[in-house]
């Protein structure tokens, strides 16, 4: 997961990423819409009519409450979404103790190597902070795999949106460099020859005192010396450079599949009824196939083939 330059020159990773505020609204809007719906282990009846809370099953206090020590579930889910959003991938070592898991203790995806051999069997390099190195099997580590293109690692948002995020870098570096470094006035005035100091001063006084204030407004202005008032209002560069940072918010939500409302930005033709459609929109659309993939690798991953039968 290093970083990569992109064309604007700006070098693109997870955590240059992640000083874009569209970029960090995104993930917080998905990893806080996964965290806040309780996760609840169900056990059908034998009929098949009713459904009941399996708090007896030693899953139910891991996925529900408290997935180890340190971690409550919404922190988990919410770094569990981080993860996969941004790098495609999420691990975590299952902590089986007589066949039971006890706990899952989550890996940083940079740590963590997936290998796999000429027979498509899979292992995890995970590397500690210590630089020791462990391969582990595929049945110890719990593997959430985002969008995949080869069917075993999942695509990295942030590599594929680099340009679009680079380019969110660069405007907003150079709008900064320029309220740094730029002096921006209404326009200036121009007089022939130099004026001493004191004549400077008097002219400053007669500006502030006749020409500033909502009382002046729209008052003539007279001045000697041949003085010209030379405006120097926005330019349409400066306009497109503002039109350019809107797009990159609408392009960047494009990658991650997030209304741009979500993130704060609706253009002027939002409307209350528009915007009801909107966070619908955002349910069905955004985080719903986030449900149903963290509710199917918990299927196909955490539980036992006796599990999912009840």
């Amino acid at each position: 997961y290093g970083g990569k330059l992109t064309a604007t020159g700006k070098t693109v990773n997870i955590k240059t990423a992640l000083e874009v505020s569209t970029v960090v609204a995104c993930v917080r809007v998905i990893g806080e819409g996964i965290a806040q719906v309780p996760l609840k282990l169900i056990r059908e009846s034998e009929d098949g009519r009713t459904r009941l809370p399996a708090k007896k099953h030693p899953l139910y206090e891991i996925l529900f409450s408290r997935p180890n020590p340190w971690q409550t579930s919404f922190e988990f889910r919410e770094m569990l979404a981080w993860h996969v959003v941004l790098t495609g991938n999420f691990f975590a070592f299952k902590n089986i103790v007589f066949g039971k898991i006890k706990e899952l203790i989550p890996f940083e995806p940079g740590c963590v190597k997936v290998l796999r051999d000429d027979a498509g069997i899979i292992t995890y390099e995970v590397t500690a902070p210590n630089g020791s190195k462990q391969i582990f099997p595929a049945e110890a580590i719990w593997h959430v795999r985002g969008p995949s293109w080869n069917s075993w690692m999942g695509l990295e948002a942030v590599h594929l949106a680099r340009e679009a995020i680079g380019l969110a870098m660069a405007t907003e570096e150079q709008h900064a460099r320029m309220h740094k470094n730029g002096v921006r006035s209404a326009g200036v005035y121009s007089v022939d020859g130099t004026l001493n100091t004191q004549q400077y001063n008097d002219l400053r006084n007669w500006i502030d005192v006749e020409m500033a204030g909502l009382e002046n407004a729209g008052k003539p202005v007279i001045l000697d010396r041949n003085a010209k008032w030379l405006s120097t209002s926005m330019t349409g560069v400066d306009a497109q450079h503002l039109e350019t940072r809107k797009h990159q918010i609408e392009e960047i939500c494009r990658f991650f599949r997030v209304m741009p409302i979500m993130v704060g930005y609706s253009d002027k033709a939002a409307t209350y009824a528009s915007a009801e459609q909107m966070f619908l929109a955002h349910v069905v659309h955004t985080l719903s196939p986030w449900y149903q993939r963290l509710e199917q690798s918990i299927d196909a991953n955490l539980l036992t083939a006796k599990d999912r039968a009840e």
